[in-house]
């Protein structure tokens, strides 16, 4: 299993991103996918999730301003990011809990590279 994130770039404050992140390979069953950021000396912490059921959370840093959706016909977790300000940078990954049928049933957090986001003042 591998998950590709893409969409990260340099704005100005007040401008717009949207992030992408694809699962693919032997997937039985996605059961959520998930935006995690990390700063330089920091840990990595969860900015939005989503479950197959549409469920979402935020962080509270982010809530009004940030989207995160689904789809699950794709296998790809979107998170529209708007009105960016200089402390949304970071390098963001995705995750997602998912189901495998190698053999037997096995579920796990499976986790992408991360994708630079940079937001200027």
């Amino acid at each position: 299993v591998q998950l590709q994130a893409s969409g990260g770039g340099t704005v100005q404050a007040g401008e717009s991103l949207r992030l992408s992140c694809v699962a693919s390979g032997a997937i039985f069953e996605v059961k959520d996918m998930a935006w995690h950021r990390q700063i330089p000396g920091e840990q990595r912490h969860l900015v939005a999730k989503i479950t197959v059921d549409g469920s979402a959370d935020y962080d509270d840093s982010v809530k009004g301003r940030f989207a995160v959706s689904l789809d699950n016909a794709k296998n790809t977790v979107y998170l529209q990011m708007n009105n960016l300000q200089p402390n949304d940078t970071g390098h963001y990954y995705c995750s997602s809990n998912i189901a495998t049928m190698l053999g037997h049933y096995s579920e796990y957090r499976y986790w992408g590279r991360g994708t630079l986001v940079t937001v200027s003042s």
